[in-house]
């Protein structure tokens, strides 16, 4: 390719990571991504209402798409990923926690049994989903003591308060567990191997 071919090579698109989750942002910079976060105005309580029965995979999909689409028409060219994760648990889906009391509920119900934690992504450009990925881990859960949940969330509280399992498996939160199947950075929050594949293939990262 000559100099000139070169210089009227397409520019490869600009990255936009629609959420405020520092895990999220940690595994993009670890992986040298470049790209710019920007939080995506979505209600998620109020798409997870009107879902109400849906397969957790298809409401984390969906809430991943949606804030990803929630950013897309003031992006221009660039591609914007979309991430969100669900747990279900015991037959029942969990949010984030509201308190530490609340926290402190969902981590008894947790207790000996086996935590799915559904992960979705999502790219838009143009106001158009391009991509989509979903992925599940199994996080099996050891008999958690009173004592522990109670110097657990000493420790952990309030920052375990924005994930929704009440966890972060990259610290003392690894502690809650037996054994977890399923890849990592979809423990993480998001399905990274896949989104990178998907950046190379749309072009924002070299294959």
């Amino acid at each position: 390719m000559s100099m000139a071919d070169r210089s009227r090579a397409p520019s490869p698109p600009d990255l936009v990571l629609a959420s405020r989750s520092a895990s999220r942002r940690a595994m993009l910079d670890g992986a040298g991504v470049a790209y710019t976060a920007r939080p995506a105005d979505v209600d998620e309580a109020a798409m997870k209402i009107a879902m109400a029965g849906e397969e957790p995979e298809t409401i984390a999909q969906a809430l991943a798409d949606a804030k990803a689409l929630a950013i897309a028409g003031d992006a221009g060219d660039a591609l914007v990923l979309g991430s969100d994760s669900l747990v279900q648990c015991g037959g029942r889906l969990f949010d984030k926690p509201e308190s530490r009391e609340q926290a402190a509920e969902h981590l008894r119900w947790f207790s000996g049994r086996t935590m799915e934690l559904h992960s979705g992504a999502a790219l838009v450009q143009h106001k158009a989903v391009k991509w989509r990925h979903a992925a599940l881990a199994r996080l099996h859960v050891r008999e958690l003591s009173d004592d522990f949940i109670a110097a657990y969330l000493d420790s952990e509280w309030p920052d375990v308060g924005a994930c929704v399992g009440v966890f972060m498996i990259e610290g003392p939160g690894v502690q809650l567990f037996e054994s977890v199947d399923g890849d990592y950075f979809c423990i993480l929050g998001m399905p990274l191997f896949p989104v990178l594949s998907a950046l190379r293939r749309f072009g924002a990262l070299r294959s």
